[in-house]
């Protein structure tokens, strides 16, 4: 499938939700869309490993036939039930049973069926408990298939569920449905329900441009980035993971084989369950990610509360756009916490450093770390001086990159992006201003991927960091004397400037034409004059 095909299936699917939502909020519907987006990925994928195993032994049915080849197979086959879903874990990892199968249950929604309700009830409860070999606990804890919001009753319910099922099978009916198609769609109706959700949009999405930034700057190579990338990532974190799209490019970025394990953490349990979605959604098997739903500055996760420096977990690449300025409740306990006891608290206000240094912690010596935070942590008083002094004594940040405001849903304050390494080769900072390098949007501002004519401020910004270049008004590398001399205030019109310089005007040049041009006026006169006394006319 073309990208523009895989585009339109997106644009589809976002029509029909957008037209079945009807008063239903953006944020309420999404979470139906998406789980049954989810069931068919899941149902596909399960069928068509089913359909390997079996071999010939796979029924085939007539066109008539609307029954699931799946569900003739179990029952003329009973007694082979248990062994077959023994091999299905084994190899997919997960089991469906074929009445909770997308092309069963949209067989019910053709059919208006009134126990579709029910059986789909059934089905989510099933994946949620008995599906996969390591818990999905919750997965659809957040779909309320009995809410008033689908009807008052469950006639009603069942009847707007048949509707909304039908139409999505409709719609994917004209598209292939690989793991990447799905995936991509799957990931253009997050973003479209994004933009549906105003400030609330925040909580879960990273704008893909965005994300693209960060991916690529953690996969290079972290001693000297111009080396290109990495050819393999052990472990990569985002502490803030939202839909885990970030994560998921990171992925993309190296290639299935590319990362050991996906690690994230994500504090909202509705935003939690997509990304457990997500990462399902694009081949990411339930054994190569290990998504937690917690909060990051309480580090409630068990495995990142390892004493013994020894056996701590470390991550070679960490990717984070945490929620901007966020006001949390440090204690004095926290002051001697492991992550913090070097730099000191993040003031109540402002959680910002408190993210950063959290994420610091676990990044390995030859890691990278690309984190998205306000313009504020980079010239803001207090404890937050007192951090990002001592961060830059210490060698730790490595470059500082300025974006155009309005890029993001949630917030039209211009942001930044730090990217720190434990093990640094050079001994300056890379300032990047590319807040004038944009498309300006009615809602949102863009920046440009080089598509057609259009600059490309995305490779733009990643090709100055890995090169490490500098160019006026754009980019420059300044030794830490210099930020010394600032008070170690990072802000980035301090080193590179956008403005441009006024022309410097000779004035006694000006002067001289001026000059000249008052005689050539004289001359002017004095001939024009001449012919008018001739011709007995008053002078001027």
């Amino acid at each position: 499938m073309t990208a523009l095909e895989q585009q339109q299936l997106g644009k589809t699917l976002w029509a029909i939700a957008d037209d079945l939502r009807g008063s239903m909020n953006a944020d309420d519907f999404r979470d139906y869309m998406l789980s049954f987006l989810f069931l068919r990925y899941l149902s596909d994928n399960y069928e068509q490993a089913a359909k390997k195993e079996l071999g010939g032994d796979y029924p085939i049915l007539g066109s008539e036939d609307k029954r699931t080849p799946l569900a003739v197979w179990y029952e003329e086959n009973a007694a082979d039930v248990l062994e077959f879903e023994k091999q299905m874990r084994r190899k997919v990892h997960y089991v469906v049973e074929p009445q909770h199968l997308w092309t069963s249950i949209s067989e019910l929604a053709r059919k208006q069926d009134g126990e579709l309700l029910t059986v789909l009830q059934q089905g989510f409860k099933y994946i949620e408990n008995e599906s996969f070999e390591s818990t999905f606990q919750g997965l659809f804890s957040e779909i309320n298939l009995d809410s008033e919001k689908l009807g008052k009753n469950y006639t009603e319910r069942n009847k707007r569920l048949c509707t909304i099922i039908q139409k999505i099978a409709e719609g994917i009916a004209k598209f292939s449905t690989n793991t990447d198609v799905l995936g991509d769609a799957y990931e253009y109706l997050i973003g479209q329900f994004a933009a549906g959700s105003g400030k609330k949009a925040g909580e879960f999405y990273t704008p893909q441009q965005l994300s693209t930034i960060l991916s690529e700057i953690v996969t290079l190579d972290s001693q000297d980035p111009s080396l290109g990338k990495k050819k393999k990532i052990d472990k990569v974190l985002d502490f803030a993971c939202g839909s885990g799209s970030l994560l998921l490019n990171v992925r993309r970025q190296l290639g299935a084989f590319g990362i050991g394990k996906i690690y994230g953490q994500e504090y909202n349990i509705t935003t939690y369950n997509l990304a457990r979605m997500n990462m399902l959604l694009h081949g990411v098997k339930d054994t190569e990610f290990a998504i937690h739903h917690g909060d990051s500055l309480a580090n409630d996760w068990d495995i990142l509360n390892e004493m013994n420096p020894a056996k701590k977990m470390e991550f070679d690449a960490i990717v984070a756009n945490p929620p901007f300025s966020y006001r949390w409740e440090p204690n004095e306990v926290m002051g001697e916490d492991f992550r913090f006891k070097s730099y000191g608290l993040a003031p109540k206000s402002a959680a910002d450093f408190a993210f950063l240094l959290h994420g610091f912690h676990f990044l390995s010596s030859n890691g990278t770390m690309a984190i998205i935070l306000p313009h504020g942590v980079l010239f803001r008083g207090g404890a937050e001086e007192r951090i990002r002094t001592k961060l830059l004594k210490d060698n730790h940040i490595d470059t500082v990159i300025g974006l155009p405001p309005n890029l993001f849903f949630s917030t039209g304050i211009p942001v930044c992006i730090l990217v720190l390494k434990k093990c640094k080769k050079f001994d300056d900072v890379l300032f990047i201003n590319a807040s004038d390098h944009f498309e300006k949007g009615k809602r949102q501002n863009r920046l440009r991927d080089g598509e057609g004519d259009e600059p490309n401020d995305i490779q733009k910004i990643v090709e100055t960091y890995k090169n490490r270049l500098e160019e006026v008004r754009y980019s420059r590398r300044v030794s830490m004397e210099e930020i010394a001399q600032n008070g170690y205030n990072l802000n980035i019109s301090r080193y590179v400037s956008t403005s441009v310089d006024e022309e410097i005007i000779d004035l006694t040049e000006v002067n001289k034409q001026l000059v000249d041009i008052d005689k050539k006026i004289a001359d002017a006169r004095n001939r024009h004059n001449a012919f008018l006394k001739e011709l007995g006319l008053p002078s001027i």
